[in-house]
């Protein structure tokens, strides 16, 4: 029936959701968000690789990654190899051509009117994930290190701490929610790769937003329009309640 629907809702180019009407869908208390083409548009990394020049190589691993065709630590590991001797100046250039996707910050504002707690963790890297943050007025960032050299000019092609791959998203998931003091129930995760699926999995709704095929059908809902403000549609608000927490901005 799940694949039905999702053919369905494709050939209509409309979105169908299905959730376990309880008290917990209508109080949800904090939602996960995934970075790289979920609040933003651009996979990080492929940017960083265009600057320095291989970007032909690292957005073939970051494809296989994506659609779960191999392992994310492995693939970070190999593409972050690839940026050795980068000038470390490449993450300001990069974090100035951020875009951010459309409906984002709206998302983010009326959630916070309403009382949410939210977080961005992403397999990018903490200095693009901590702007994000700040632009968006989030309580929480979680990201890869890139290490340094030590005159601190270049990337080293090292990462250094452990690496946030899809387990590790579940697990800050968790840790986050115990922090809240909110149950897993009460929480939201919205991402598109495969190393999201395990996130997405954790909380008590997940939203595959513009993701590939596997995660769409493995996500328990889905949301295949361009604007990020249709998660609160999946939350049971309407056009018009949108409007208010439009205008209070």
């Amino acid at each position: 029936m799940k694949k039905q629907l999702i053919d369905l809702s494709r050939s209509f180019g409309t979105d169908v959701a299905l959730q376990t009407d309880n008290v917990f869908r209508k109080n949800k208390r904090l939602v996960v968000f995934d970075m790289d083409s979920t609040l933003i548009q651009q996979e990080v990394i492929d940017e960083i690789a265009r600057h320095a020049g291989v970007m032909d190589k690292v957005s073939a691993i970051t494809e296989a990654a994506m659609n779960g065709e191999i392992d994310f630590k492995e693939s970070l590991r190999r593409r972050v190899a690839l940026l050795q001797g980068t000038n470390v100046d490449v993450l300001r250039t990069v974090r100035d051509s951020l875009t951010f996707t459309e409906g984002a910050r709206f998302l983010c504002r009326a959630l916070k009117r309403l009382g949410f707690k939210l977080a961005v963790i992403s397999g990018g890297f903490i200095p693009l994930a901590n702007y994000v943050k700040a632009e968006l007025g989030l309580d929480y960032a979680f990201a890869n290190q890139l290490k340094v050299s030590s005159d601190g000019l270049f990337l080293t092609g090292e990462t250094v701490g452990p690496i946030v791959d899809g387990l590790r998203k579940a697990e800050l998931l968790e840790v986050i929610a115990q922090a809240e003091g909110v149950t897993l129930d009460q929480v939201i995760a919205v991402g598109d790769g495969a190393n999201d699926l395990w996130m997405l999995g954790k909380a008590g709704l997940g939203i595959a937003f513009n993701a590939k095929p596997r995660v769409q059908e493995q996500a328990q809902t889905r949301i295949n329009q361009k604007s990020l403000r249709y998660v609160l549609s999946l939350l049971g608000y309407s056009d018009e309640d949108m409007q208010q927490l439009h205008d209070h901005y």
